[in-house]
């Protein structure tokens, strides 16, 4: 692909920051990069604010500062160069697509192609900024081989290592991120004094204090508990960022309102929960009995993202807090953000199973059946094992499984997904009569998640469902070559699925995953020419917050 080479002064000023040389200092065409773009549908979300109070207005105000330094700090979380690329674009008008790309990737690395550079020509490191980047996984060994002693801290979701006098050392997160967690900490405080909502403000003074301290644990659970009008999160959650080890967590937040009305709708499905992990195709040894019980679902509309979450793909819904701690004690928290949803489907869901599906199963799907099938996702992320035992010694799932842990767990969200919405119309919690909708809508959304590239844990993910069900002929192509359901073995495979990726979590088997990943996340002929002949689609949406300039102006 030709690439042209960056104007003379910003050329300089990248020798300058850098010290690289031309070949480095290299950029993909601005053709490539507005079709990037283009990949990317402009949204405007849609935010209605009427029914809140003055005191709720100015919380949000002061969470929307808070994102907005999160959204820095995982910048140098991704990579510590980031800052330099930033100023640099920002000083250019004529760069301007460059920046936008750059801001929708958090960097200069395409995430809808698998990493691919578009400024510079470095690699991203698989560690992004959380190891050194020169730093091996035997290095990382046999550090811990070497000092037995600091494998807790070395493996800890809130530490950095870096190399000080060539020996590995973890810092811990708000030492290496002071100046931002600090601010990020003031403006929690701020908040908490300004809401009427005493769940939310035990919630964010304890969540100020633990930016300060990396122990989230309480705040975690007093999130479990919020109860007025606004859904927040703000801290390091996720570890997919993380493709040495995903061992470290990266910083994110969601500021929404709640839909009261739509949550109580889908809140029954949490009563269900103790009987879905009854319901698991695996032997009750390895069920998780332990976890907490309750497992509250909000229906929000999202006001705001920021860091992690916003990177690249956008977020429909999440399971959170992921510390086994909180999930054994309390449970888990399932959000889904309709507004994004509603967003993608219209934008990019429709158009894909347009193209792809056969006509009984397209004449069958339904935005219903694709939205309690991210429910279902989410509540599956919750359930299954979690902390395990291996010759004797606890552990956790994903610690056992490395780099593996991320797509591992998002296909079995997704595959449990499906086959929980089976046992919920089977318990009459959805009609009987969404059950093929189900199937249909799962498999003509599959693509949606392949287009972002099989390298993601969630397109890898559902590349191995995919080519999985394929093969045990639960999916097939009519003599059209477009996708259908074959009802007599779909139900058969989503349970066979099931149970060998629920397997390979309760043994903490590394070995068994990775040629799990290795035999099944494969871009397959088929494959292919559905993401081929899906070119025409936005992979995703671009949000804009245009509600945000109104809560900015708020004294």
């Amino acid at each position: 692909m030709l690439k042209s080479f960056l104007p003379g002064v910003l050329l300089m000023t990248f020798f300058m920051i850098f010290g690289c040389g031309q070949q480095n200092c290299q950029k993909e065409s601005v053709e490539y990069v507005n079709a990037q773009l283009d990949k990317l549908a402009p949204v405007e979300l849609e935010c209605d604010l009427s029914n809140l109070s003055d005191s709720d207005k100015k919380v949000l105000s002061k969470l929307v500062q808070a994102g907005k330094i999160i959204d820095e700090l995982f910048l140098i979380q991704v990579d510590t160069e980031n800052p330099h690329w930033l100023k640099t674009l920002e000083s250019s008008p004529k760069d301007k697509p460059y920046l936008d790309l750059f801001t929708v990737m958090f960097g200069p690395w395409n995430r809808l192609e698998e990493e691919h550079p578009f400024l510079g020509t470095k690699a991203k490191p698989k560690g992004a900024g959380f190891y050194p980047e020169d730093m091996t996984k035997e290095e990382f060994h046999q550090a811990i081989a070497a000092s037995p002693e600091l494998e807790n801290d070395f493996a800890n979701t809130f530490t950095v290592i870096k190399r000080e006098n060539g020996q590995l050392k973890a810092v811990p997160y708000h030492q290496v991120y002071a100046d931002y967690v600090q601010k990020i900490s003031v403006l929690l405080e701020e908040a908490a004094a300004l809401t009427d909502d005493p769940t939310l403000e035990k919630f964010l003074k304890l969540r100020a204090r633990d930016f300060l301290t990396d122990d989230y644990f309480e705040s975690d659970m007093a999130w479990m508990d919020l109860a007025g009008n606004l859904e927040v999160v703000v801290g390091p959650y996720e570890v997919y960022e993380d493709n040495l080890f995903n061992y470290k967590a990266a910083y994110e937040s969601f500021i929404c309102v709640v839909d009261h009305e739509e949550s109580e709708k889908l809140a029954v499905v949490s009563k269900y929960l103790n009987d879905m992990e009854h319901h698991l195709p695996i032997p009750n040894k390895y069920k998780n009995f332990n976890r907490g019980s309750s497992s509250p679902v909000k229906v929000v509309t999202e006001v705001y993202s920021a860091g992690d979450t916003k990177a690249g793909i956008q977020t429909t819904a999440f399971n959170l807090p992921n510390d086994e701690r909180v999930r054994e004690a309390k449970g888990s928290k399932k959000v889904m953000l309709k507004n994004i949803a509603k967003a993608k489907y219209d934008k990019c869901w429709i158009p894909i199973v347009q193209t792809v599906l056969a006509e009984k199963p397209l004449k069958n799907v339904s935005f219903d059946a694709y939205f309690n099938h991210v429910l279902m996702h989410e509540m599956s992320h919750g359930i299954g094992p979690g902390i395990i035992k291996i010759n004797g010694t606890e552990t956790t799932v994903q610690k056992e499984l490395k780099e593996l842990y991320s797509t591992i767990e998002e296909c079995k969200a997704d595959i449990l997904g499906v086959y929980n919405m089976k046992f919920m119309i089977d318990k009459g919690v959805f009609p009987r009569d969404m059950e093929y909708s189900v199937y249909a809508s799962y498999l003509g959304g599959m693509l949606r998640s392949i287009r972002f590239g099989i390298e993601e844990a969630h397109g890898g993910g559902v590349a191995i469902q995919w080519n999985y069900l394929f093969e045990k002929g639960a999916f097939i192509t009519d003599e059209n070559g477009k996708l259908d359901v074959d009802v007599s073995k779909i139900e058969d495979g989503v349970k066979a699925l099931s149970k060998d990726v629920l397997m390979i979590e309760a043994l903490g088997d590394y070995k068994a995953a990775k040629a799990f990943v290795d035999k099944y996340k494969v871009m397959s002929p088929l494959m292919q020419k559905c993401v081929d002949d899906l070119k025409h689609v936005p992979i995703d949406i671009r949000p804009s917050f245009p509600v945000v300039n109104e809560l900015m102006s708020i004294k």
